[in-house]
Formats: structure tokens, C-alpha cells, sequence
């Protein structure tokens, strides 16, 4: 008798379902029990895998993606990838309106999958032409047979996460999380996790991480989008210069901002520390634990999950390359353990 082949169909089955990991050494001396839910283990190594597969396949059954169509995106990088990686699988062309900020790492990523890429110019308004909302939006109306994610005002980019990411939480801590402490860009992935978890739980405590030169913790207190509040940042796939409709503000109970600095060492701590290559926007997720202990939020029985929503590989030439970290004036307060001699046997 033959043994069965166990292998999965193809690629995409293998997202979500991501390992909750405890964190020990860089949360040493804190107030409480900390885990990192670890999105790196999707397949396109990103949190973002969750909500293209949803989308696309969510257009599929109503009929919108159909054989020769063409998946048009905004990204800072990660989510244009899941979407070429899905692209690929099923049979669409793909094109994406990157962000200028987003690292040569990502770029170079996301045309080896065969996705068209335009590099679009970071530091401008979100409605000038050469933005890459507009960018995607021309891109949309220009390509017959298109259809644009536009994952910031896309309401299954919450449903996605809302149907996965939250449920794999509560039923990974047993029903027994506090905290939790996710970035907020578009918004998909911490408002989706926080309506389930508070539905399970009202009194689960949501806080967002925002990056210096966003709206959002502002909009979030006051109601406003105050432009001057907006100023050019580092951290990509964190913070927005204008009001996603993909964030539920009023399931957040409070946000904690970053500095660009701080976030990246504190990647490279996490690295350093725990094993875990993990990318900015982890780093950003790391860093607001520390200033929440700091601040007192945790106590001894505070079950406290952070998601670390993307992969390290994705930023080689940037917070783990020495020479950009030194460009950027990082290096000034960077530990000896961060960076190591590298010594060539002649």
C-alpha cells in the first residue's frame, strides 16, 4: 500500500496559522508575560499575505478577477508582494505604485515576481499626481480589465484579519490576552484582530503603534487630520499622511508613537536577542513595548501579544546595513554587541 504524499496544492495554502512565540531575553525585567505573534512565517514572509489572498479571492466569487485580468495595488512593499506572490499562483498580471521609501530590498523583491513596479516620489501629498494612491488610481482607469485593492479603504483588509489573525490569537493565549500592541498603517491588520478579540473580550486593551510625522494618533484623540503633523519618516508600512478608511478607530482604545531611531534598534535587538529576524515595522511594534513598560501599562499578570508583522530580509539595506543606519545619524547611540568586525582569512 502506498503512503499518502503529504504536501500542500500550492503556495498560498500555507497562509496564516502563524506560531505565537514567547519573548524572553529583550523583555527581560518587564512587568508581565510577552509573545509575538510572528507573521514572517506566512509565505510572502509578511502579515500582508492575509489580506491579499482575501481580497483577490473575495473578487474571485463575485466575479470582479476574472482569467486576463490585471491586480493593480498601492504598497510600501510587503503588500504588493503577497499580491504578485498570489498573482503568480493564479494566473493575473500585476502591477504596483511603490512608495519611494520603501527599500531597494523590497523593490528588487517584487520584480522578481514579476510584477510591473513604479517608484513613486514618498514626501509628496497624498492627493498630488505623482503620489501612489493617484498613481494606482491612473494605472486603474488606464488598464482594461483591472482591478485596484486599494487596501487603505478596503473593508475586507479589516475582514481578513477579523477572520484570521484575531481567532488564532485568542484561541493560541487561551482566551487569556490583555494587551495587544500592533502597528497601524493601513489599519487592516490591528482593527480586524481587535473587533474579534473584543468581542470575545471587551476589556482586551488595543493600542496602536504610530510613527512621528503621522495623523493617526492625533486623528484618533482630537477627530482632526492636523497637517502639521505631517513631516518625512523613515519606517515603512507605519503611519499615514491621510485617513485610511481601513482603520476602526473606535475599536483602538490608545496609540503610542515611535521614533524612526528607536525602531531600528530595536529590530536589531530582537535579532540580536531572540533569533528572530524581524523587519522595521517590528522593530516600531518592539520599541512601543519597551516605552509601554516604561510608562507602567503591564502588571505581573498581563498576557501581552505584539505583532511582528514582517521579515528582516526585507531591510538589508537599510536598518541592518551599518552604513545606512550612519547615514541616517542612527549610529550615534548604537551598542557595541549591534554591529560586529567582519575579519577575512587571507
Amino acid at each position: 500500500m502506498k503512503k499518502e504524499i503529504k504536501a500542500y496544492n500550492n503556495i498560498l495554502e500555507l497562509v496564516g496559522n502563524t506560531p505565537l512565540v514567547k519573548l524572553n531575553k529583550v523583555t527581560k525585567g518587564f512587568q508581565g508575560n510577552f509573545y509575538a505573534k510572528v507573521e514572517a512565517f506566512n509565505p510572502g514572509h509578511s502579515a500582508k499575505d492575509r489580506i491579499a489572498l482575501h481580497i483577490i479571492e473575495e473578487a474571485e466569487r463575485k466575479g470582479i478577477l476574472t482569467e486576463g485580468s490585471t491586480i493593480i495595488e498601492t504598497t510600501s512593499g510587503n503588500t504588493g508582494f503577497s499580491i504578485a506572490m498570489a498573482s503568480i499562483i493564479k494566473g493575473y498580471d500585476c502591477i504596483l505604485a511603490v512608495s519611494s521609501k520603501s527599500s531597494k530590498d523590497k523593490i528588487d523583491m517584487l520584480r522578481s515576481m514579476g510584477a510591473k513596479v513604479y517608484v513613486c516620489p514618498a514626501h509628496v501629498s497624498a492627493d498630488d499626481p505623482r503620489s501612489y494612491y493617484e498613481v494606482a488610481k491612473r494605472l486603474h482607469k488606464e488598464t482594461k480589465g483591472s482591478i485596484y485593492i486599494n487596501q487603505y479603504f478596503n473593508k475586507l483588509n479589516i475582514e481578513a484579519h477579523y477572520k484570521s489573525t484575531g481567532p488564532e490569537i485568542w484561541e493560541q493565549t487561551g482566551g487569556r490576552i490583555t494587551h495587544l500592541v500592533a502597528c497601524s498603517g493601513t489599519g487592516g491588520t490591528i482593527s480586524g484582530t481587535a473587533r474579534f478579540l473584543k468581542e470575545q473580550n471587551p476589556d482586551v486593551k488595543v493600542i496602536g503603534v504610530d510613527a512621528f510625522g503621522s495623523v493617526l494618533k492625533k486623528y484618533h484623540e482630537t477627530g482632526k487630520l492636523d497637517e502639521k503633523e505631517i513631516y518625512p519618516y523613515r519606517i515603512e508600512g507605519l503611519g499615514k499622511n491621510l485617513i485610511p478608511g481601513a482603520t476602526d478607530f473606535e475599536i483602538i482604545d490608545e496609540y503610542i508613537k515611535v521614533t524612526d531611531a528607536d525602531s531600528a534598534h530595536a529590530a536589531r535587538e530582537v535579532s540580536r536577542t531572540e533569533g528572530m529576524f524581524v523587519g522595521y515595522t517590528s522593530g516600531a511594534a518592539m520599541q512601543a513595548l519597551k516605552q509601554l513598560n516604561e510608562a507602567g501599562e503591564f502588571d505581573g499578570n498581563s498576557i501581552v501579544v505584539v505583532v511582528f508583522p514582517d521579515h528582516g530580509s526585507r531591510y538589508m539595506s537599510k536598518i541592518y546595513n551599518d552604513q545606512w543606519m550612519e547615514d541616517q545619524g542612527f549610529m550615534n547611540t548604537i551598542s557595541v554587541e549591534e554591529t560586529q568586525e567582519i575579519q577575512f582569512v587571507k
